[in-house]
């Protein structure tokens, strides 16, 4: 008789990525990028206003979302990564 091996879920609230990483070009919202942050929404949104980390472009009143090829900017160096100016 076969047997059927079922996962135990993660109690420890983390959202696990689908695939291992974020496509080089394209746009990623929260929910993309929340598994490769290693901090808060609050905190990423405070050094986004210092310009220590890509700004977000929003699309409509309640969608926003991050451009691709500066979060891998940032993924490279993070301590050293300055937002460009606008």
């Amino acid at each position: 008789m076969a047997t059927k091996v079922v996962g135990t879920p993660s109690n420890s609230g983390a959202h696990l990525p689908e695939s291992a990483s974020l496509p080089l070009d394209g746009f990623s919202r929260w929910s993309d990028i929340r598994a490769f942050v290693p901090f808060s929404r609050e905190t990423l949104r405070k050094r986004e206003l210092e310009g220590r980390f890509p700004r977000r472009q929003h699309f409509s009143q309640r969608c926003a979302a991050w451009p691709n090829r500066e979060l891998h900017r940032w993924f490279s160096d993070p301590v050293n990564y300055r937002a460009e100016e606008v």
